[in-house]
């Protein structure tokens, strides 16, 4: 493609590595320039093409560079994100967007200042089964919803070693996964009008939450409950969704991560299809008739949210993560965190 967008990569951890090389390089209009690799050059062995540096300034520097991709550790995200803004770049963050919502206030800010896109990686709104739901809600076929429980379960008992179980400023699993699901919430059903949290560190020597079960209360009743769990060895499903009309159930998990650890790259034919064994069941009234059956799930592709950053930025469309909306999300971590600790339920503010 003539003129591409050049992006620079900040880190190549489990991040930069599986998720956002694999799918900027997926993305006819963006090219991967530079990474950003403080601990050998392990990214050129796959894109050959790219300059790896070791410090953040030399991507600031190069008047190449349009748009930064800060997959760093979140406790790191405000200052790269921040940087890259001032050095008059466009950025995308890895989720969650900041550790707080002074942080994230502060760049959005610094955004508009520098007439900048500013844009979150919210990539599970391109999961598969979440496309899914969100066509099933926005046609009203399950009727007015009721009760939404979103699950995001494993097993490993042990904590780990790595920085997301550290117990560092944004570590943890509700920063973590909770995030995401936070994320779904506010785009199928709004801002709730009550939070009310339980937080913990459940594993031996837990030095991070991560356990966590939110309900999200919503002023015509509906309840959303959010939980995770690391003591799950037969998980229960994913997603199910109560309305008025009827019922969707959904096991299973999106395909595009493990695609991603195996290398595989969105271009592959069937990216993100799932198994007929894993599609959803629909339980519901369809203009006078119950029909109870399976729902092939839509193909997820993260691809669509890079597409959407580059659409964005060269003024085909509008922004689909709203940094205001990543921001939203970050707030409800917080009060969710204050809820836990004070054991009560909280009304929901800006």
């Amino acid at each position: 493609m003539e003129n591409p967008l050049h992006v620079g990569l900040i880190g190549y951890g489990f991040a930069g590595r599986t998720f956002h090389a694999p799918v900027i390089t997926a993305v006819p209009g963006l090219r991967l320039t530079t990474v950003v690799q403080r601990h050998g050059t392990s990214s050129r062995e796959r894109y050959p093409w790219v300059q790896v540096v070791k410090d953040a300034q030399d991507v600031y520097r190069d008047e190449r560079i349009d748009l930064v991709v800060v997959a760093t550790p979140s406790t790191d995200h405000f200052t790269f994100a921040r940087d890259a803004l001032l050095a008059g770049k466009h950025v995308v963050v890895e989720k969650p967007f900041t550790v707080t919502t002074e942080e994230a206030d502060r760049l959005i800010a610094l955004a508009k200042k520098q007439g900048k896109m500013l844009s979150v990686f919210h990539n599970r709104r391109w999961d598969g089964d979440f496309l899914t739901i969100r066509k099933l809600v926005q046609q009203g076929i399950l009727g007015q919803i009721r009760e939404a429980v979103f699950s995001w379960d494993t097993y490993q008992p042990k904590a780990g070693k790595n920085w997301r179980d550290s117990g560092a400023a944004g570590s943890g699993v509700f920063y973590d996964l909770g995030v995401h699901f936070l994320d779904q919430a506010l785009t199928l059903f709004g801002i709730p009008s009550a939070i009310r949290a339980e937080i913990r560190c459940v594993r031996e020597n837990a030095a991070a939450a991560d356990d966590f079960h939110v309900v999200l209360e919503y002023e015509d009743g509906l309840r959303v409950r959010l939980k995770s769990s690391k003591f799950v060895r037969e998980p229960g499903p994913r997603y199910v969704l109560h309305g008025t009309k009827g019922s969707f159930v959904k096991y299973g998990v999106d395909p595009q991560e493990q695609a991603l650890k195996r290398g595989e790259t969105p271009e592959k034919p069937d990216w993100g299809a799932e198994p007929e064994s894993s599609w959803g069941v629909l339980n519901t009234e369809i203009e006078g008739l119950h029909y109870v059956g399976r729902i092939r799930t839509i193909p997820g592709s993260y691809a669509g949210y890079y597409q959407n950053v580059y659409d964005a930025i060269t003024g085909k469309t509008e922004l689909e993560v709203k940094p205001g909306q990543a921001r939203m999300a970050i707030r409800l971590i917080e009060l969710g965190i204050q809820s836990s600790d004070e054991k009560r339920t909280l009304e929901v503010s800006p």
